[in-house]
């Protein structure tokens, strides 16, 4: 019988290793990978929090930036965009104009068979999330 038993532990641990589709976390930090159909710059480094107090905020690449949401199930939206004044390169002011224009259109977020995090604007490609390591 302790055999019987020791293989069914086994088992069901390794099912509880599985991997567990990701989902939406508030005060957890995330990495964006792509605006719609585009990259980021290498070595750019766009972050995304979402406060439990409704505040979601970051790092645009060059800019700090903060926005109210609003996350109901798999609905998500932001609020008007503001942002720190510091001047960077051109391509990274670019790059951040894309990102902060995107967020203002966001409508829905999902989890891709990656488990990426996807933001999904009213049209076009999602911003793509990865949780960050820390």
């Amino acid at each position: 019988m302790k055999p019987l038993l020791t293989a069914a532990l086994i088992a069901s641990g390794l099912l509880g290793c599985a991997a567990q589709p990701s989902k939406l976390q508030q005060e957890q930090s995330y990495l964006l990978e792509w605006i719609g159909e585009r990259p980021l710059i290498d070595y750019s480094h766009l972050t995304l929090t979402l406060a439990s107090d409704g505040r979601a905020y970051g790092n645009a690449g060059c800019n700090h930036w903060f926005a109210p949401y609003t996350l109901d199930g798999e609905r998500i939206s932001f609020g008007k965009v503001g942002k720190t004044r510091k001047l960077c390169a051109p391509a990274l002011m670019d790059q951040e104009k894309r990102f902060l224009q995107a967020l203002e259109t966001v409508q829905r977020w999902d989890v891709s068979p990656i488990e990426q995090i996807r933001f999904w604007p009213a049209e076009g490609k999602p911003l793509r999330f990865w949780p960050e390591e820390g």
